[in-house]
């Protein structure tokens, strides 16, 4: 108040001042008298419309729009009441005594109340040029420019933007928001090093996955740490900011555009329809049971043994589909009785068949499990689907289905050929062969089947974060220090995200007409050396130095490529360029169910040659010795 006081008495003199040349001596007689005479009522004047408006109970520091409205408005209003009373008394001053007094009293009255913020502000400046991170920002387009200004403009940021790459020639030697445009994607090394780069920034939402993957690997040969703009939507949504910034995941460096389905037609497919998904806790079964509550099914089930998975899924979908019914169920695709119960109750229109043991080197030792679970559990559930009149089910296979070397790959192929003798057998009517391997269900007591179920499978490699991939492996190993364990260094895969599997799962529902193997075009398989080495870098590491790669040998069952297609399976494009679908191959359906009670009944015995049975029934089958 005092300073107010002050400023406000100096500023009218100010004025007067000012318009007879800062020559006190010049002044008229008349105008001082004037000013002595307002000078004090009017400065308290002011005091009291300050305190009207709140001017001495802001906290200073936080001063924003608000608070320099107030000053305006304020400031306003006491020079118009100066003016007034002046000339209600008849008092005539100088229209410049008016004017520059004014401008004076509203330039102090802001100035005291913006210091605080404006000397905070530089010092934080000054600390951060000491101390900020350096960040390197990749794209000098809308994405980059609002980065930018989130960054640099904001005082609590302890990073600052200070170079910008890209790829546009025509942006060189230009800035933006004063951050120099440095060269392109050749030049990021040297500009790493010139700019002392902390950060690097990847902001081309729009960039394709093979330009994200170029760029980004040239940026793995730095010691920065990568951060990337998820994807163009957020442009869309004007949610660009530093905040949705996101570490490099695994994926940013495959090079794969992400698959695109047909989501009117999955809607078409699944609205109002009653679908059941085994395995619904798994990492495939819950991303299908996330995709599925979207398209608005009639009802949704979830069939797992593992009632934590169950459990955390059907609290997730609860959360976010408070509408949808939704019914889990846990049991085991094993259970004759409990899969025909579930069959019986809710008659599922669509089965998604996920349930399965997927660990090669477990199911390498436990062989007569995965027979069990994976073969025969694939039997019951089709068997039960036919029997209450299920219009499609669709089962998950894998590519190490084709030409296996290991029990878990040929257990799933035996799984596809489930599937096509019960599509085979039911288009040419001859559903009663099936009941050859009813001591499956002699307790069911069923002996005569009259569904149209139309069976098909979908094959797709290995799943970026799914239960048994290699990556949670890998980072649990670089939390610990290493090593990294990497079976052999030529060892490749086909990869791709589970949101990626699952629609290429629902989309082949849409698409089966029955028999079918729809199969993912996933472009260029990965070396798994150069993913945990892709992996330790992105973690901060360099592999070999800070964290050691170690070869362990090829495991049981493990062979160094994947395949997609056997042989014989002919090559056929769908409507979706990069689904295509396997003819099935022709197999003796009658040998094949001989040999499935065969295997039925051997591994409810544990019987230790259940490898050689498994070879006589899938001909592609060869098993890798220790």
């Amino acid at each position: 108040m005092l300073y107010d006081f002050v400023t406000i008495c100096f500023s009218y003199f100010f004025g007067l001042w000012l318009r007879f040349d800062f020559r006190f001596s010049a002044i008229p007689s008349h105008y001082l008298s004037v000013y002595y005479k307002m000078a004090i009522p009017f400065a308290l004047c002011c005091i009291a419309f300050y305190l009207f408006f709140k001017l001495y109970r802001s906290i200073w520091r936080f001063a924003s729009y608000n608070e320099l409205t107030n000053i305006i408005i304020a400031n306003i209003i006491c020079g118009s009441f100066n003016y007034a009373v002046t000339r209600v008394f008849g008092a005539r001053m100088p229209i410049s005594y008016h004017l520059v007094g004014f401008v004076s009293q509203m330039i102090f009255c802001m100035a005291i109340r913006f210091s605080y913020r404006f000397i905070l502000m530089i010092k934080r400046q000054w600390m951060n040029s000491r101390n900020a991170t350096r960040v390197m920002l990749i794209g000098a387009g809308d994405a980059g420019m609002t980065i930018i200004r989130d960054v640099n403009k904001n005082m609590e940021s302890s990073s600052r933007v200070v170079c910008i790459i890209d790829d546009n020639t025509n942006k060189y030697g230009r800035y933006i928001e004063g951050v120099p445009v440095v060269g392109g994607r050749d030049d990021i090394l040297k500009n790493v090093e010139k700019y002392n780069i902390n950060e690097i920034y990847f902001a081309i939402p729009s960039a394709s996955s093979s330009q994200r993957r170029d760029i980004l690997n040239i940026c793995r040969e730095t010691d920065c740490e990568i951060k990337v703009l998820p994807g163009i939507q957020q442009i869309v949504n004007g949610d660009v900011s530093v905040n949705m910034m996101k570490n490099v995941a695994i994926e940013d460096l495959l090079g794969r555009d992400v698959v695109k389905v047909n989501n009117e037609e999955i809607f078409g497919f699944i609205n109002k329809k009653v679908i059941l998904v085994t395995g619904g806790g798994g990492s495939i079964g819950s991303e299908l049971c996330r995709q599925i509550a979207k398209h608005n099914p009639k009802q949704l089930i979830i069939f797992d043994i593992y009632e934590n998975n169950a459990y955390d899924i059907q609290q997730e979908l609860k959360r976010s589909y408070p509408d949808l019914d939704l019914v889990v169920m846990i049991g085991s695709v094993r259970d004759s009785k409990r899969v025909d119960y579930v069959f019986h109750k809710y008659r599922p229109e669509i089965v998604y068949h996920a349930a399965a043991h997927k660990h090669v080197p477990l199911m390498e030792a436990s062989p007569n499990e995965a027979i069990k679970n994976n073969t025969i559990g694939t039997f019951k559930v089709a068997y039960a689907a036919v029997k209450y009149g299920t219009k499609r089910f669709v089962m998950i296979s894998t590519d190490k289905a084709v030409n296996p070397t290991n029990i878990m790959g040929a257990s799933k192929r035996m799984c596809e050929m489930v599937i096509q003798t019960f599509d085979k057998l039911i288009k040419n009517k001859k559903t009663d062969k099936l009941t050859v391997v009813e001591d499956c269900f002699s307790e069911v007591g069923v002996k005569e089947l009259i569904g149209n179920t139309e069976f098909v499978a979908v094959r797709f490699g290995n799943v970026l974060g799914s239960n048994g991939s290699v990556i949670p492996l890998f980072k649990k190993q670089i939390e610990a220090g290493g090593p990294v364990t990497v079976t052999h260094p030529d060892i490749i895969r086909y990869f791709m995200t589970i949101p990626e599997a699952v629609s290429l799962v629902l989309q082949a529902g849409v698409y089966a007409k029955g028999g079918e193997i729809f199969v993912l075009d996933m472009g260029e398989p990965v070396k798994i050396d150069t993913l945990a080495r892709n992996l330790i870098k992105l973690s901060g590491f360099k592999p070999d130095e800070d964290i050691k790669i170690i070869y362990t040998g090829l495991r049981p069952g493990e062979k160094l490529y994947e395949e997609k297609l056997l042989d014989a399976e002919d090559n056929g494009r769908t409507d979706n360029d990069l689904i295509f679908v396997g003819k099935p191959l022709e197999i003796n359906e009658d040998v094949f169910l001989e040999q499935l009670k065969e295997l039925y009944i051997a591994s409810n015995n544990n019987d230790e040659n259940i490898f050689d049975l498994v070879e006589k029934t899938v001909s592609t089958y060869r098993r890798k010795e220790d």
